[in-house]
């Protein structure tokens, strides 16, 4: 297993498999844009199978497929099936914008892709083109219908919550969980690097939730697993289901079970730690399994203990390097 200086078991990896998008998303990506990866770059389709590989021959277990956003990667069902097809992996997710979804779900599901996660912050058209830079609101609801069409039963939306822009949206949310059947995980706004974050714009998920009570008896949903970062409520009588995840204000640091590989082949321990180790360079090089396990483990080890205190300091150097678009969703 690998396993960091704090014995944590690391068995959940993320994959950004581009750092493209076709989406704007305020709290993502930098009003003035990144600097796209060369081609060159990007980890081929071989790479990515070969390091998923020596992952789950590390005791890697689930890796969840992001960007950037990930249907914006030519062949991204060929992929799909590469990562799903490694001896070891039992669980292979997807978070998606879901502009593409239409087109690609019944070809992620025959491909063996295990769950859908989509992210969508309004459900109001003008919103959404003001948060995203893209009218594209109608295009996610049908990439959510085709996902339902196709087979994916637990589909998840991912809402990111901003105080005065979308949290009187709450009830909204809870209706469309419980129209179609949804899981809605509210996930509080965090700071990244060039980004317009504000402390007035941020709702911590426990005022959300005294909100939802305010209307509805909210049963708790016992957690799947101890590293699950979300805490979730049945509404009796509704289908679906309403979670948070509170990753500013109540830190899961302790049960993070989760490691990244961005596009580039960059190992990061942590999504709010300034540390990473390269794994392209060294296996592009020559480097065998062993020694990129050893990579791999020693990447590990650099992951902290627990994040910094964004509500002390959220405009740190640390974090203004860190732009999510380039880290990976």
């Amino acid at each position: 297993m690998i396993t960091d200086l704090f014995g944590r078991a690391l068995d959940y990896l993320r994959v950004s498999v581009t750092d493209k998008c076709n989406l704007r998303c305020a709290y993502c990506m930098p009003a003035e844009g990144v600097s796209l990866v060369p081609h060159r770059a990007v980890l081929t389709f071989e790479e990515i199978e070969r390091l998923v590989g020596v992952f789950a021959s590390l005791g890697v277990r689930k890796v969840r497929v992001t960007g950037g956003e990930p249907l914006v990667r030519r062949g991204i069902v060929d992929l799909v099936g590469r990562i799903v097809r490694t001896r070891g992996i039992e669980s292979v997710p997807m978070t998606t914008n879901g502009l593409l979804l239409a087109q690609y779900a019944r070809s992620l599901k025959d491909a063996g892709l295990s769950r859908l996660n989509v992210s969508l912050d309004t459900l109001k058209e003008d919103r959404f083109l003001e948060i995203t830079g893209n009218p594209g609101l109608q295009a996610v609801l049908a990439g959510l219908r085709a996902g339902r069409a196709a087979g994916f039963d637990r589909i998840k939306i991912n809402a990111v919550l901003i105080r005065g822009f979308n949290d009187d949206e709450l009830f909204d949310f809870a209706d469309l969980a419980d129209e179609c059947d949804f899981d809605v995980r509210f996930i509080e706004y965090m700071p990244f690097g060039g980004t317009t974050w504000e402390r007035g714009k941020f709702m911590p998920a426990s005022e959300a939730v005294a909100r939802l009570k305010e209307k509805f008896p909210l049963e708790p949903i016992e957690k799947r697993s101890s590293s699950d970062p979300a805490y979730a409520f049945r509404i009796p009588g509704r289908k679906g289901s309403i979670g948070f995840i509170a990753s500013v204000s109540e830190s899961f640091c302790q049960s993070c079970t989760r490691l990244r590989l961005t596009a580039e082949g960059r190992l990061i321990p942590c999504l709010h730690a300034d540390v990473s180790l390269d794994l392209r360079e060294p296996m592009r090089k020559g480097a065998t399994d062993e020694e990129l396990a050893a990579l791999i483990q020693e990447g590990a080890r650099l992951k902290p203990k627990a994040h910094e205190d964004f509500l002390k300091d959220f405009s740190s150097e640390a974090a203004r390097r860190r732009k999510m678009i380039s880290i990976g969703g």
